[in-house]
């Protein structure tokens, strides 16, 4: 069996708890794998490739992430989250909804994050969440990100510290902790994320994602059934039909085609059946366009 299976996962599990969990499913030495890491404090979409699925992982680039976070004002967090070391500020009765919404608008578009410390971002060898455990802060280089938008949908003033739930629109690598400190910052109260739930990651969206439960309820036949095609992820990516040339292609070798692509694109590449065979490169050879298969699926 190969494809992925859209999961909702639950609070409190792991990305790789959930891979543990569902590999009972599968035969032995099923190669298994999951886009997007979730926090385990975070619920919501978690996409996991089984078989050769696993091999077009590496080729799904841009796709947004949509979430539905909680923010809690008036706090900082060691971890950026309720489920950290919290110091409260005294700051909350400051909070105006005005001043938040022009704060919130500021964040959109392409802005700088640096990453959290506890994060699984590589610092010579070890992980920033290794490094914090051990009380180490170490510098970290901030990256580009894209909030392409970012909506208040509920303000709740009745308990002791302002709490707001906010529709998250935004580009893969996005740190949702690290948005909310940033804001709770910028507004001078601090803030940090107190609920957090995937509601879409790429193609994969949550009205049609599974609990692990009904995962594990179901015989070969159902999993089957439930499994997604390994090129529903990369459905945006250029696509041809040979016609000829898929043994050649099967094979790892390359071909000439008479179509034009951009130099350096990645194609679909399908058999005559309709059967995704591989995703190849466009190369231009001698004003003549080749593709070269990079990943083959037999």
């Amino acid at each position: 069996m190969e494809g992925f299976l859209n999961i909702n996962k639950p609070q409190g599990l792991t990305s790789f708890d959930v891979i543990r969990r569902v590999t009972r499913l599968f035969p032995r030495k099923t190669k298994i794998g999951h886009l997007g890491t979730l926090d385990p404090m975070a619920s919501g979409v978690l996409p996991v490739a089984v078989g050769s699925a696993t091999k077009v992982i590496p080729f799904i680039d841009n796709e947004s992430k949509e979430y539905i976070a909680d923010i809690t004002f008036g706090g900082v967090s060691d971890t950026q989250d309720a489920w950290g070391n919290i110091t409260y500020t005294g700051r909350s009765k400051d909070f105006d909804t005005d001043k938040l919404q022009e704060i919130l608008n500021s964040f959109r578009g392409v802005i700088s994050q640096v990453p959290p410390m506890y994060s699984a971002v590589h610092h010579q060898g070890k992980r920033l969440y290794d490094l914090a455990r051990q009380g180490i802060t170490v510098e970290r280089a901030s990256r580009e990100i894209e909030i392409k938008d970012i909506d208040v949908i509920d303000i709740n003033l009745s308990g002791d510290l302002p709490c707001i739930k906010m529709k998250i629109i935004c580009s893969k690598g996005t740190y949702i902790r690290t948005l909310c400190h940033d804001i709770g910052q910028t507004l001078g109260m601090g803030a940090f994320l107190s609920g957090l739930v995937r509601i879409r990651s790429g193609m994969f969206d949550i009205e049609n994602s599974y609990t692990i439960e009904h995962l594990l309820s179901l015989n070969n036949i159902a999993i089957g059934q439930v499994l997604l095609p390994i090129d529903y992820p990369i459905m945006n990516m250029p696509v041809i039909n040979l016609n000829a040339g898929e043994k050649s292609i099967l094979n790892g070798n390359k071909i000439t085609i008479d179509k034009k692509y951009n130099p350096g694109e990645n194609i679909r590449a399908y058999a005559s059946n309709g059967q995704l065979i591989a995703i190849a490169q466009a190369v231009q050879e001698n004003n003549q366009i080749e593709l070269r298969p990079v990943r083959v699926f037999k």
